[in-house]
């Protein structure tokens, strides 16, 4: 056999043992192969038909919405109340030093869902002491004062939306839960009902949902 024959036989054997199932480099093509088609296969699948494992979506209630933040709305200050228009609201459990009175004329329920309330606060001496306030019907309840009232207006201040809890004045508290505010529904009451409860034609703790402190 001259060099001529011998080098075809050598190249037609490299090119059956390519042929080779068990052949290193079939081997290695193969093992590429296979690499690059499960990657496009698994990018082209899906996700909601991948059989891999993702983290987990956070569970959702279908009741839960998406909701706009709460925006306050423009306050205006009220004249100063007239005697005829005062309301006397009683406070449970021990007797008070003050007697408490809402006026009834300028007793608002706004669009921003708060309470607008002139406060009339009178001594066992006569003396007043007149604040202009607003309560939220928040699940814990919030207050903000506006004004400070003297005999010749009200003056407002700049104070923040405060907690109800229990350092918060008697009078507050009993207008958020008894008054003011629908039980469990966490909503001012329409304002025919607050000047009913004011005056007593609705029992204080009638269905008031609140827990005792």
């Amino acid at each position: 056999m001259d060099s001529t024959q011998g080098e075809s036989c050598r190249i037609m054997v490299g090119l059956l043992s390519m042929h080779d199932p068990w052949h290193p480099m079939r081997q290695i093509r193969f093992t590429r192969l296979y690499v690059l088609f499960a990657i496009l296969w698994a990018t082209s699948v899906p996700a909601e038909e991948s059989p891999f494992i993702h983290e987990p979506e956070p569970f959702t209630p279908s009741s839960v919405k998406p909701g706009t933040p709460w925006t306050e709305a423009l306050t205006r200050l009220p004249p100063l109340p007239a005697d005829a228009d005062l309301i006397e609201f009683r406070l449970d459990g021990p007797q008070d030093s003050f007697r408490y009175f809402i006026d009834g004329k300028h007793l608002n329920v706004g669009p921003d869902e708060v309470v607008r309330y002139t406060l009339v606060a009178r001594s066992g001496t006569g003396a007043r002491n007149l604040s202009f306030e607003g309560i939220r019907c928040t699940p814990q309840g919030h207050y903000r004062v506006f004004a400070y009232g003297t005999g010749s207006g009200f003056t407002p201040v700049n104070e923040d939306w405060q907690g109800i809890g229990p350092a918060t004045e008697r009078y507050r508290v009993e207008l958020q839960r008894h008054h003011f505010c629908i039980p469990r529904a966490f909503k001012p009451r329409p304002l025919k009902d607050i000047k009913r409860s004011l005056q007593g034609h609705i029992a204080p703790r009638q269905n008031s949902g609140f827990l005792p402190d």
